[in-house]
């Protein structure tokens, strides 16, 4: 079967080269040749049998065909390749040589969607790439490189209806970007990081009008947050005002507040967290002298006395209205916790728990939900601000933070227990011990405040 699909395969392209302009002359043998391909479908139900489509040059012949998408995603069909690893390392390895990435984009760049078939052509190619991702992860940078990353970030930004392949190329992006720095990098310097909030706003007033739809959001949300694992993408992240839209997405509409929630925790990772930090907190509400408060203490020195007691003055005023955040979120998420925490009494009651109603994992998570929507995270971010001031060295500062907190019978032990919850649900960092180490410099500052 293989050796009559290799001459029907040089007889086509034999009589195509000789009669460019006469398809008459060359219509039979692309028949044939379609026959001995729809026939080749059956080697996908054997794949120990794959070695003889590398041993034979099939894979070649194939790779060099517009019309066997079909069968290359029979062949790379993730259950058929793990029926046998041996048979499924050979066909891939020779479809990577054969740079089968680049070849399949250059096929689908020209294929005019408006066409079903051509559509369904499109859909079918990326199975392919998924396939071969799934079965070796490895190769999601080499395909983002041939120019896979490129065309999926074009494809998504298009101005066309929400379809199913748009679907698909949210979902193949997010597993490019999964766990790989070097994918990361290249989708940023594609300016890839203001595709993905550009679309993602078009959620910040609306929710997604099918399921479908809403698995794409959540798609281009877990693609984000893969990115920030980034400092450079964190920064073109502030740069494209991605703060500003996450709080909107946060104030406007419930499907998408936990996936913002999430994007913001990834982009306080790192050093520069607490920068992003305060950046938030400031699109809050405290638009005022963020530069004035990174300055040292020894750099204010410098400065005049009548400049030294306006900035002084701007510093208190800052830190006012950063309590008053702190006391306005508290008292909510407060109130969220005893409603939650009425709820659980009823559930733990000895008639519920005979009837076997108990609380379960995926009630939990609903608390916690309730908990995030009521201002938990906010929360969080304030009280992150209010121990940073505390280390800051301006002790003006830090004696204003206290001297509310007493006031108002504010408690600094609740301010520690709020933070030690957030250094617990940090998102993930690059390693264990990255994570380990954002948490003890959290630790450091919380234990100092």
């Amino acid at each position: 079967m293989i050796l009559t699909f290799e001459k029907r395969s040089y007889k086509n392209q034999e009589l195509r080269i000789k009669f460019p302009d006469n398809p008459e002359k060359f219509m039979e043998s692309e028949l044939d040749l379609n026959d001995i391909i729809q026939e080749m479908h059956v080697i996908a139900t054997m794949p120990d049998l794959y070695h003889l489509l590398v041993e034979l040059n099939a894979v070649h012949s194939l790779l060099g065909l517009l019309t066997v998408v079909d069968l290359l995603q029979e062949l790379t069909d993730i259950d058929t390749l793990h029926e046998s690893e041996e048979g499924a390392e050979v066909l891939i390895d020779a479809l990577l040589e054969g740079q089968v990435v680049a070849l399949l984009v250059q096929n689908i760049e020209r294929l005019d969607e408006q066409v079903k078939e051509e559509a369904d052509g499109i859909y079918n190619t990326l199975a392919i790439i998924e396939n071969m991702a799934e079965f070796r992860p490895g190769l999601c940078t080499e395909a983002a490189q041939q120019g896979l990353m490129q065309w999926l970030l074009k494809r998504i930004k298009a101005k066309m209806p929400f379809d199913a392949n748009k679907l698909y190329c949210s979902e193949i992006l997010a597993i490019l970007l999964q766990n790989n720095d070097s994918t990361r990098e290249l989708l940023g310097e594609m300016d890839g990081i203001d595709v993905l909030l550009q679309q993602l706003s078009v959620f910040k007033r609306h929710n997604p009008s099918m399921a479908e739809e809403q698995e794409m959001m959540e798609n281009l949300f877990d693609a984000l947050c893969s990115c920030l694992m980034l400092p450079s993408n964190r920064d073109r992240f502030l740069r494209g005002e991605g703060l500003q839209l996450m709080n909107l997405m946060l104030r406007e509409k419930k499907m998408s507040r936990t996936s913002a929630l999430k994007v913001l925790d990834h982009g306080m990772i790192g050093p520069e967290g607490a920068d992003n930090c305060h950046k938030f907190v400031d699109i809050l509400g405290l638009r005022t002298i963020f530069p004035v408060f990174m300055r040292t203490p020894k750099k204010m020195k410098k400065t005049g006395a009548s400049e030294k007691e306006h900035e002084g003055q701007s510093l208190i005023t800052w830190v006012d209205r950063l309590m008053e955040l702190y006391f306005k979120y508290l008292e909510a998420v407060q109130q969220a916790d005893k409603r939650i925490e009425g709820e659980k009494h009823v559930s733990n009651s000895p008639e519920m728990v005979r009837r076997g109603e108990i609380l379960d994992d995926s009630m939990e998570d609903e608390f916690y939900l309730r908990r995030l929507d009521a201002g938990l995270f906010v929360l969080q971010l304030i009280c992150y601000i209010m121990v940073e001031i505390s280390n800051s060295g301006i002790s003006q500062l830090q004696q204003r933070v206290h001297q509310i907190l007493n006031l108002r019978g504010g408690s600094v032990k609740l301010v520690r227990h709020i933070m030690r919850e957030y250094a617990e649900s940090i998102g993930d960092g690059k390693s264990d011990e990255f994570k380990e180490a954002e948490r003890k410099r959290i630790m450091d500052l919380v234990d100092s405040f």
